[in-house]
């Protein structure tokens, strides 16, 4: 009911002011489309007017400009620090991903060296088959890691802007929540590229142990070919 009798009294103000704001026409005029159209211009003007006036405008909480700031910074901190878990998240995975194929080329590496000399060439041939995959396999993983790394840097870096903006203007939760998030996600990725150079490291140690077997067996081969004919030479 009140709500009722607020609307027969905005109803009442506008059908006043219409009075007011419409000018009596003559007969000549009210015939021609200009003055029609400033008519209904007006009309709609005013109605528009009473609409914004039966609408009440609620004011919560402080909004003042520095509020603003306040909460825009606020959401510019979570937004980095999300962006910045989720770069993190991907990094470890990659490089997860990439330790894992480099402990399969190790061990396929390994077995070659250990049964060298012992297969045949068409066995040894798909072995190496196998290693070259694998070797590729390695590369795509390195290179995803090393784009990834590209990504959590720059994460980082929006994520220090983001605490600064927040310090600056009087956010001081927001700062300290994305700089906790920072020193997390730095641990984190510290962790993951020990974890990569392990395996680089692993890697390395393979391939100068590949070379070393595989120039211990060819010199053995060797002085098994220049035996055979000295054995010959003593018997005749």
């Amino acid at each position: 009911m009140a709500a009722l009798r607020r609307w027969k009294t905005y109803l009442s103000v506008f059908r006043r002011s219409s009075r007011v704001v419409l000018p009596r026409l003559s007969p000549a005029a009210q015939r021609t489309g200009t003055v029609r159209s400033a008519v209904f211009t007006s009309v709609s003007a005013l109605a528009a007017g009473a609409s914004l006036c039966a609408i009440p405008f609620k004011q919560e909480g402080d909004l003042s400009h520095e509020s603003l700031i306040r909460r825009a910074a606020s959401l510019a901190t979570d937004s980095s620090s999300t962006f910045l878990s989720q770069a993190t998240l991907a990094l470890i995975e990659a490089v997860t991903q990439y330790s894992k194929a480099v402990h399969t080329l190790v061990a396929l590496h390994r077995r070659y060296l250990d049964s060298l000399g012992k297969w045949s060439s068409t066995e040894e041939d798909a072995v190496w088959q196998v290693i070259i995959g694998q070797r590729a396999q390695i590369n795509e993983r390195r290179d995803e890691v090393q784009r990834l790394e590209l990504t959590w840097a720059s994460a980082v870096r929006l994520c220090e802007a983001a605490a600064e903006a927040a310090f600056s203007s009087g956010a001081e939760q927001a700062c300290v929540t994305v700089n906790t998030h920072l020193h997390l996600a730095r641990g984190q990725a510290a962790e993951v590229r020990k974890l990569a150079a392990d395996a680089d490291r692993l890697l390395t140690q393979t391939k100068v142990l590949e070379v070393e077997r595989v120039a211990q067996h060819a010199a053995a081969e060797e002085e098994e070919e220049e035996e055979v004919p000295e054995a010959y030479l003593r018997e005749d």
